[in-house]
């Protein structure tokens, strides 16, 4: 088949005598792309340059209109083994408002009523990706991108990374042998990725290896220093930025483990090289060529597994001056230096002869030839006149020793093919004895990915034609070790190998389908890489056990709608959707009430799956509640639902902690800040109706202890934004400001997630470090930089009402708090090797309690503490936060101000 060029007409010309004859086919389209089936020779797909997609059955002879505005290369044919249908065709497509959609449907039959949506709702542009059994799309909801992934053509999930990875930017680097390894950059990151290697199915996702060096390709394309390593699953090479250096690591088990490359001992000439790790090694360009007439600056082949060959230096990074050419004949665990300068190398028969062209921009003659995996190399001459090389092709299938070199004697001629056939070298075939056994292994550790693997290998003396490629002469698994082991979604490794949990992660959570008499996989923090073959050993230790699900009452039960807002239009459909974080999900009796006189019932949670679909026929304000009662108890949620406005933001800041019968102020501050004629929707305490104002503060007291939710929403046009605070009431407390050792500030995102559970583990340190009951501790994170908190010390009364604290035991706990602190005996570990000390503040211009007679000894914030407070964290921060926040920074905890300048603050 060819292409004319459409500049002049558009049609195919095809032959089918290997090109004696041509017959012209017009088109009345121009084609941008061709996609042609894996298996099927006579399917293609046409990407037209007017964004519309056609296919072809008949090679092209005929053509017919599968979908129009198709996302460029986001459409793919049907995954054998995947897809049942072989002609099925998946597709990004755009619908006429401009949203983007997956679609799938036969190649011949892909009419409207037989297209069909894998995914429900839009998905953002030009995310679309169709890889083996994967299918992965991106929704940005709030903000932030989340991911998902289809396995095997089943149910869409969200893919799941640890908590505060809060990614920027993903890219699928390999989909091989079940498993997704992705390239992230997380929130913190700019020039550096993530690498992540998920479970079989692809949804949860453990780190591999921190800040991988990225660049940008000549189409502004994002390129990830990572490179596998064919023929040896597992295998990958990653150049690592430390300190601003770039170094190279190497892992032998998918990113389980990972070291530093050994230097050669010897230099070209043979000379002793001086070089001893950690702090000197070697360093490899890992960038593949896009050219395919072109080798690349790194290159291995599957019928190789032990030969890698590429450019690099020698010293403590890597360096785009000095390069040279090494190899490796023994799967990266020794490297020698076989040119001082680039060189492009072909493989030809297995390997067992390696071609070296020098990469020059002056006319040669002359390459290079190694029949002994680059230990020796003879010079040859492959044309009498220099020729400009442009590249270099070897011929299809593993027996060739033929080459082509095209290239031009000078600027003005025509293209030149010199064609290299190296078959005379050899005067015969190789026999069995011309081999010899080769194990692979990691610095003498045989065992790799559970097995022992041994290849045959021509021995290095012998030159006969190796011909066709055996593969593996023989493979043992081996005894299952900790080793083959890696942490478990929700876990981290420390220094002493084991496998922790994170900051972040509750182990005892149960999945919210697990019911009373089902199992459910608890697991023990380990999960085994994946396609490891060892068996036996302390596998049965390390895999995950079989429980039985206890019976729990319902527990963290939430109502939302199925695209999260707090808004639906009049008399179209709103879709409800019911969560439970723990309880039976089989034997619960669910009770909706939309607030409108219409309820429903259901059994059980199952039959709720796809959510619960109303349509209001008023507008108004709704108060949904859901009720769910099972034989251990019962939970209540409720749901404020807006029929009819849009905001971007709005953040509630009230003080975390108040005394009795106090007047508090409550402030709703909004992003932006001018958006219109705004209602205020107010709900607190036991109030079963709300308060609604013009304006964007209230006053009201509280005139009993307890905790206290409040909750304010803001109606702007067509877009409703609520946010929700808890505030303590007592009768007396204390405060202090806390701050955190520097380091705390580099894992900080900003985000009310992070600081609750920040605000979590620093509670959990004080009352390790000084004894004092959880009850009697409060902490709440403040948003901004540097990281800061709020600690409350809580008049804390049993049920019975009595043992109640008074002030002067208030008073010996701050002193025992301060006395910790001051002595650094508060600190916790926020990963592994990040060691986070707690102190007490400096700053205390006023006394943080009231003692005097009007007030009965009461503990109270007093305004001379927030003017002196406020206005030394006004100085410090007067240039690092937007100054409509100023008034919040003693009192707001959650704002979550990422959500619409995720770098503000810093």
């Amino acid at each position: 088949m060819l292409l004319t060029d459409p500049e002049i007409e558009s049609s195919l010309l095809i032959s089918s005598d290997e090109g004696a004859t041509y017959q012209k086919y017009r088109l009345n389209f121009y084609i941008q792309s061709l996609l042609f089936h894996p298996k099927q020779e006579d399917w293609i797909l046409a990407y037209s340059q007017d964004q519309k997609l056609y296919s072809s059955a008949e090679f092209g002879r005929r053509w017919q209109l599968i979908q129009e505005g198709v996302a460029p290369n986001r459409f793919y044919w049907s995954v054998m083994g995947s897809n049942k249908e072989p002609d099925l065709v998946h597709l990004e497509a755009r619908t006429v408002d401009g949203h983007s959609q997956y679609l799938t449907c036969r190649m011949q039959n892909c009419t409207e009523a037989n297209r069909h949506k894998p995914f429900p709702g839009y998905i953002d542009p030009d995310s679309l990706i169709v890889q083996d059994d994967y299918v992965f799309v991106q929704l940005t909801s709030g903000g932030r991108p989340h991911y998902y992934v289809s396995y095997r053509r089943n149910a869409f999930a969200q893919m799941k990374l640890p908590k505060y990875a809060l990614p920027k930017d993903m890219h699928v680097i390999s989909t091989d042998e079940n498993q997704v390894f992705a390239a992230v950059q997380e929130w913190n990151q700019n020039d550096t990725y993530n690498l992540y290697i998920s479970d079989t199915r692809g949804v949860y996702f453990t780190l591999a290896l921190e800040n991988v060096q990225s660049s940008r390709g000549p189409e502004g394309n994002v390129m990830i220093d990572l490179y596998e390593v064919a023929g040896i699953k597992g295998m990958f090479l990653a150049n690592k930025k430390i300190d601003n250096q770039v170094k190279t690591f190497i892992t032998y088990n998918k990113g389980r483990d990972w070291r530093l490359l050994q230097a050669p001992d010897t230099d070209l000439r043979g000379d002793p090289v001086q070089c001893l790790l950690p702090y000197c090694s070697l360093h490899l360009h890992l960038k593949v060529s896009e050219n395919p007439y072109t080798s690349g600056i790194i290159a291995s082949r599957d019928t190789a597994p032990s030969i890698i060959v590429a450019s690099g230096n020698i010293g403590s990074e890597l360096s785009d001056s000095d390069i040279s050419m090494f190899v490796s004949s023994d799967a990266g665990n020794t490297w020698r230096q076989i040119f001082e300068e680039e060189h492009s190398v072909l493989y030809l028969d297995q390997g067992g002869v390696l071609v070296a062209m020098k990469h020059t921009s002056l006319p040669i003659r002359h390459l290079w030839l190694s029949f002994d995996e680059g230990r020796s190399w003879s010079k040859y001459s492959f044309t009498s006149i220099p020729l400009f090389v442009d590249g270099v092709l070897g011929e299809p299938g593993e027996e060739t020793l033929i080459m082509t070199v095209f290239g031009h004697f000078s600027h003005r001629s025509e293209w030149q093919l010199v064609k290299v056939d190296y078959k005379s070298i050899f005067d015969r075939r190789c026999a069995e004895e011309d081999y010899r056994p080769w194990q692979l292994h990691s610095q003498g550790e045989a065992c790799i990915m559970g097995a022992k693997r041994i290849y045959k290998k021509r021995r290095s003396e012998r030159k006969c034609m190796q011909g066709k490629y055996a593969g593996a002469m023989e493979s043992e698994p081996c005894v299952c070790t900790e080793a083959d082991f890696d942490c478990d979604y929700g876990y981290e490794r420390h220094s002493n190998g084991q496998c922790l949990p994170a900051f972040w992660f509750n182990p005892s959570s149960l999945s919210k389908d697990c019911s009373l008499g089902q199992s459910y996989l608890n697991s023990t923090g380990y999960r085994k890489v994946v396609s490891n073959n060892c068996t036996d050993g302390v596998r049965e230790q390390y895999t995950a056990k079989p429980q039985k699900c206890p019976g729990k009452a319902p527990r963290g039960l939430r109502i939302v709608t199925a695209d999260g807002k707090l808004t639906a239009e009049q008399g179209h459909n709103v879709t409800l959707m019911v969560q439970l974080e723990e309880g039976d999900v089989q034997r619960t009796l669910i009770q909706v009430d939309f607030g409108d006189g219409i309820a429903v019932s259901y059994v059980n949670l199952s039959s709720m799956e796809d959510g619960i679909k109303h349509v209001y026929h008023n507008v108004g304000i709704f108060r949904v509640t859901v009720q769910v009662d099972n034989s251990l108890g019962s939970d209540s949620a409720v749901l404020y639902l807006h029929v009819t406005c849009p905001l971007e933001h709005v953040h509630l800041s009230l003080p975390f902690v108040t005394t009795k019968n106090k007047e508090v102020n409550a402030t709703a501050v909004l992003w932006p800040s001018q958006v219109g004629t705004l209602t205020y929707v107010w709900w607190y305490g036991n109030n079963t109706e709300p308060l609604i104002t013009l304006e964007g503060s209230i006053s009201f007291k509280f005139t009993s202890e307890g905790m206290n939710t409040i909750t304010v929403q803001v109606s702007a046009g067509n877009a409703i934004l609520q946010d929700t605070k808890t505030i303590a009431v007592y009768e007396e407390f204390r405060s202090l400001r806390l701050s955190f050792s520097p380091n705390l500030d580099d894992y900080n995102p900003d985000i009310p997630e992070w600081r609750r559970d920040i605000s979590r583990v620093i509670k959990k340190s004080l009352v390790e470090a000084t004894g004092v009951p959880s009850q009697h501790i409060l902490v709440a994170v403040l948003p901004g930089l540097p990281t800061a908190a709020e600690l409350f010390v809580l008049p804390y009364q049993d049920p019975t009402g009595e043992n109640r604290r008074s002030a002067e035991d208030l008073e010996q706990i701050s002193e025992l708090l301060i006395h910790k602190l001051n002595q650094n005996l508060v600190h916790f570990e926020l990963k592994p090797g990040v060691q986070v000390f707690v102190h007490a503040a400096h700053l205390t211009a006023a006394p943080l309690v009231d003692l005097t007679p009007t007030h009965s000894g009461s503990a109270m914030l007093m305004l001379l503490s927030v003017v002196f407070v406020g206005l030394a964290v006004f100085v410090i921060y007067k240039f690092k936060r937007p100054q409509w926040c100023e008034s919040c920074l003693l009192h707001e905890a959650e704002y979550e101000m990422g959500r619409s300048f995720p770098q503000a603050g810093r």
